[in-house]
């Protein structure tokens, strides 16, 4: 690390943690994580030389993943798992919506773009649409020559305006504190959270030596949902780490968006803003379905079912309190679904020759 890369890191964090107490005195909800995300999205695109340290953001994670394993006892597994109806056609919902984005895209697009071929911007658009993590579906539009410029540049915009708009909805209509499923564990024991944290690290680092998408969350939030589910208590994770977490996520996602990010094809980043819009607003349209047929509170399906980031629901559904176990479950089950899944369905969908085709 670069003594610049370190000063640059310092002041970003410095003037994230600024904007989350200015966040917090304004009541603002998430203000842990939407105050440092929106500061360091306005400086980056303001040209600032805001920095991301990538082992901050993985401790965020990690913390925040063994956080959010603690809700997970005996009887709210039994619920989650009573739900895997839901769940699945959760996963369906979400492919299904993300091809029709996808074809939206390429259909708005291809009349315009006329120096992109057809097969790149097909896998292009279909993997820009596509709902799951950002790297990962950018790896897998790399393997098929798509633009992956677009695709980062589409999950990183969508995640922003998902992340920004929902919190800020529910907490301003009155629709959180639904929630009865609270953690069983509420008392830090410096010893059992040595120990939790041993434990849960050690997952981490094992999805990431595995190569598995969203290590540290996902490592750390099995082994803590393993833990609990086992009756096992260990300690509460203290809220300031928790806070910590959250600013390093927002820090995260904020420092994607640099000062070109606006030049680089203005017209597509319109339309994907657009089409995010309209991806909530029939995400929530189908949370309301399923909240008729599980009885289950409409604002707790909503971040189960919208097209957000795990950590960043997930953290949206335990500080507005909604239903922690089910948000996490329906997005981590999308996530996994999406990852096997996403690629297979485009080479059935569009296989070679038909993509040969379209180039003619």
């Amino acid at each position: 690390m670069s003594v610049r890369f370190f000063l640059h890191t310092l002041l970003t964090l410095l003037l994230a943690w600024a904007a989350a107490a200015t966040c917090v005195a304004l009541h603002t909800p998430l203000p842990w994580m939407l105050g440092p995300l929106v500061a360091t999205s306005l400086l980056s695109i303001g040209g600032a030389p805001t920095e991301s340290w990538g082992a901050l953001r993985n401790a965020g994670q990690w913390t925040i993943g063994a956080t959010l394993g603690l809700y997970f006892t005996p009887e709210v597994t039994a619920l989650v798992g009573s739900l895997w109806w839901a769940i699945a056609l959760g996963i369906g919902w979400a492919l299904l919506l993300g091809w029709g984005f996808g074809a939206w895209l390429y259909r708005l697009h291809a009349p315009r773009m006329h120096g992109v071929p057809a097969p790149m911007l097909r896998a292009t658009s279909y993997f820009a649409g596509a709902i799951g993590a950002a790297s990962e579906m950018t790896l897998l539009a790399e393997r098929e020559n798509a633009r992956t410029d677009l695709v980062a540049a589409s999950h990183s915009l969508r995640l922003l305006i998902v992340t920004l708009t929902i919190p800020l909805a529910l907490q301003w209509s009155g629709l959180h504190g639904l929630d009865v499923l609270a953690p069983p564990v509420r008392v830090v024991d410096w010893q059992g959270l040595v120990l939790l944290g041993s434990l849960t690290g050690a997952g981490a680092l094992l999805m990431d030596r595995l190569g598995r998408a969203n290590p540290w969350f996902m490592g750390a939030m099995l082994v803590s949902m393993g833990l609990t589910m086992a009756s096992i208590t260990l300690s509460a994770v203290p809220q300031g780490l928790v806070n910590a977490a959250q600013l390093v996520i927002g820090v995260s996602l904020g420092v994607r968006f640099r000062a070109d990010f606006l030049r680089a094809a203005p017209r597509w980043l319109a339309t994907v803003a657009v089409g995010t819009l309209g991806l909530m607003a029939v995400c929530a349209a189908f949370a309301a379905l399923l909240a008729w047929g599980t009885g289950l509170p409409w604002a707790t399906l909503v971040l189960g079912t919208s097209p957000g980031g795990i950590a960043e629901m997930s953290i949206t559904a335990k500080v507005l309190q909604l239903g922690v176990p089910v948000v996490t479950a329906f997005q981590v089950c999308r996530l996994m679904a999406v990852l096997m899944l996403v690629a297979p369905l485009y080479r059935w969908i569009y296989p070679p020759e038909a993509s040969a085709g379209a180039a003619d």
